[in-house]
C-alpha cells in the first residue's frame, strides 16, 4: 500500500501564502512532518496554477528536495507547470494526472515516458467531465490503459484513480466508486503485471460539518476500498487513526468482513457505526448528517 501524504497542498492556507511569498520553511516543515507520519510518496499539489506555474512548481519541489529524498507525485492542472517540475525532480516521480482528454494523453504521456514516470490515470472521460457510473468509470480506465501501452509506459507503474466525490452533494458517485473497485479487478486481470488503484480519499468527506464524522466516513471508505483491492492513497500520514486502516487493525477487520457479507456483532458501537457507514456508502441508506443516529 503505497501512503502519498496531501499536505503540500495549495489550497491549506499556511502552505499556499509559502508558496505566494516563496518561503521554504513552511513548505519544508510540512514535507518533514509527513515523512516523519509514514508517507512513502508526497503529493506537491499546485491545482490550476494558472499564474506563475512553472515557477512555483520548481521552487516546491526544489524545497522539498532540500530536506527528504521521498519519491514526488506533482499534481497540477498547467502543463507547462508539470513539465517544469519534471525537469527539477530527482529520483522516481508521479505525473497526477493524466485524464482521458486527448490534449492531456497527447502532451503528458510523452513526458511520462521521458522522465520514467509513474502516472494517475484519472477516470474524467474525454470531455472531462465525471463518469455516470461504474461503467463509464472503467471504460474510461480502460481507454487510459490502452493510450499508455500504446507510449509504452509499464503497467506496474500506473495508478487508475476513479474519482472520490463528496458523499454529502454526490452519494451515488461515492457508490459509483465502490462498484468500480470490483470491475476494475477483472480489467486488471489482462494485464501482467497489473496497473493498481489511487484516491485522493479526503474529498469523500468534504461538506460534513462533524469532524469525527469526517474521520468515520474516511476511514471507512479507505477500509472498503483496501478490502477491494486499493493499492495506493492520497492521505493524511499524521492521522493516526486513518493509518490504523492501513494497518490492517480492529476497524480494518470489522469493515472487511462487511464487505465480504460475513456476519458482524450488531450490538457492538463501533460494528454498528461501520456497518451504518458501509449502507451510506452504498446507497442501502440516504445520506444525512445525522445518519448514525437513525
Amino acid at each position: 500500500m503505497l501512503i502519498i501524504g496531501e499536505k503540500v497542498n495549495v489550497m491549506m492556507k499556511a502552505i499556499g501564502a509559502a508558496i505566494k511569498d516563496r518561503e521554504k520553511k513552511p513548505i519544508q516543515e510540512m514535507a518533514l512532518l509527513q515523512a516523519e507520519g509514514g508517507a512513502n510518496w508526497l503529493d506537491i499539489n499546485l491545482g490550476p496554477a494558472t499564474k506563475e506555474g512553472p515557477e512555483k512548481m520548481r521552487f516546491v519541489v526544489e524545497s522539498v528536495q532540500e530536506v527528504t529524498d521521498l519519491p514526488l507525485a506533482l499534481d497540477t492542472m498547467n502543463i507547462e507547470a508539470m513539465q517544469a517540475g519534471l525537469e527539477v525532480v530527482k529520483g522516481e516521480v508521479m505525473i497526477n494526472s493524466i485524464s482521458s482528454g486527448p490534449e492531456r494523453i497527447e502532451k503528458l504521456m510523452p513526458l511520462a515516458v521521458e522522465h520514467n514516470a509513474w502516472v494517475v490515470g484519472l477516470t474524467l472521460n474525454a470531455q472531462g467531465n465525471v463518469p455516470r457510473d461504474a461503467d463509464e468509470r472503467v471504460e474510461v480506465a480502460y481507454n487510459i490503459l490502452m493510450a499508455a501501452q500504446e507510449y509504452g509506459i509499464p503497467m506496474e507503474k500506473i495508478l487508475i484513480d476513479p474519482i472520490v466525490l463528496p458523499i454529502s452533494v454526490t452519494q451515488d458517485q461515492t457508490h459509483a466508486l465502490v462498484d468500480s473497485m470490483d470491475m476494475l479487478q477483472g480489467v486488471f486481470a489482462e494485464f501482467d503485471p497489473p496497473p493498481g488503484t489511487v484516491v485522493g480519499l479526503s474529498n469523500v468527506s468534504n461538506g460534513v460539518p462533524d469532524e469525527s464524522l469526517c474521520s468515520l466516513i474516511n476511514r471507512t471508505l479507505l477500509a472498503v476500498l483496501m478490502a477491494k483491492g486499493l493499492t495506493a492513497a492520497i492521505v493524511d500520514p499524521n492521522d493516526e487513526e486513518l493509518m490504523g486502516i492501513i494497518s490492517k487493525n480492529e476497524e480494518y477487520q470489522i469493515v472487511e468482513k462487511i464487505v465480504n457479507g460475513e456476519s458482524v456483532d450488531e450490538s457492538d458501537e463501533l460494528t454498528l457505526k461501520l456497518l451504518k457507514t458501509w449502507r451510506v456508502l452504498t446507497e442501502e441508506t440516504l445520506y444525512a448528517h445525522s445518519y448514525l443516529e437513525l
